[in-house]
């Protein structure tokens, strides 16, 4: 074996055990058991057969996508703003922006619940206004607030990152050739800005469809899926379909992020 290939089985070596001892070994674990129960294999096909299980998995991935949406919409203005426009208080700004990093998916979903839950702040401004008291804290509108709450720090913090790498002299060039505020938008900034909201976007995702802490929290009517694999797992004591919808979520999240890695890719060849 010639020694360049050597030096880099070494080093790839400890990558290698770490991904087969935690990523390909439970993997293959979780794929047997979901086959072992009273389905057998076709319990990997009962998500889309049963209604239940269906009806999660659409409502996992409509949170999941508006989400990923509102967030990088937010995000992007925000930290587009925020990176370009140095004023008094800017750095704490940014500091109280990304505070909800410190925060676990269970304290996320006490601050929707105290914002609006039963007796949450909404409730009592919708009532001194003389109408009916307004909570939404344990519905899929309530998680979508958490789950938005939860985003937008990692996100915007991505995107201030690849503000602040933009050229602004194709800015200024596009304003010199008579192109309005709104065609810089769309044809400069935004296209720089694709890699980063791809790459973000996919985590963001990523992560709504699989967070569990904010909807165990918020968990009264919101059945989405981590909470349907909960309840086959603790309830049900049925692991071997919590073993299938678990890798099937898992593949799904899995094959998101690939295209968005994909997507992203294609788009710095393309800028190149």
């Amino acid at each position: 074996m010639p020694t360049e290939t050597r030096r880099l089985t070494f080093l790839l070596l400890p990558t290698g055990i770490f991904f087969s001892a935690f990523f390909l070994l439970p993997m293959a674990k979780l794929l047997m058991i979901g086959g072992s129960g009273v389905k057998g294999w076709s319990a990997y096909t009962a998500i889309l057969t049963d209604n239940n299980y269906l009806n999660s998995l659409l409502a996992t991935l409509g949170v999941g996508l508006a989400t990923t949406i509102v967030t990088l919409i937010i995000s992007g203005i925000s930290g587009v703003f925020l990176q370009r426009h140095k004023f008094p208080g800017n750095a704490l700004l940014v500091s109280l922006l990304t505070l909800p990093l410190a925060f676990p998916g269970v304290v996320i979903g006490f601050m929707v619940i105290m914002l609006a839950g039963r007796q949450g702040i909404i409730g009592d401004l919708s009532e001194a206004l003389g109408h009916d008291r307004l909570v939404f804290a344990y519905s899929l509108s309530g998680l979508f607030m958490g789950y938005v709450y939860f985003s937008v720090p990692r996100t915007i913090l991505t995107v201030m990152a690849a503000a602040e790498k933009l050229d602004p002299r194709l800015e200024e060039a596009a304003r010199s050739l008579g192109a309005s505020p709104w065609r810089v938008l769309v044809d400069v900034i935004i296209p720089g800005l694709k890699p980063a909201m791809i790459s973000a976007g996919a985590i963001c995702f990523a992560t709504a469809v699989g967070a569990f802490g904010t909807a165990f929290t918020l968990a009264s009517s919101i059945d989405v899926l981590p909470m349907v694999i909960y309840t086959e797992f603790t309830m049900s004591a049925n692991f071997a379909m919590a073993s299938a919808l678990s890798f099937v979520l898992g593949v799904v999240t899995w094959i998101v992020l690939a295209l968005a890695r994909s997507a992203s890719s294609a788009t710095v060849a393309a800028a190149a």
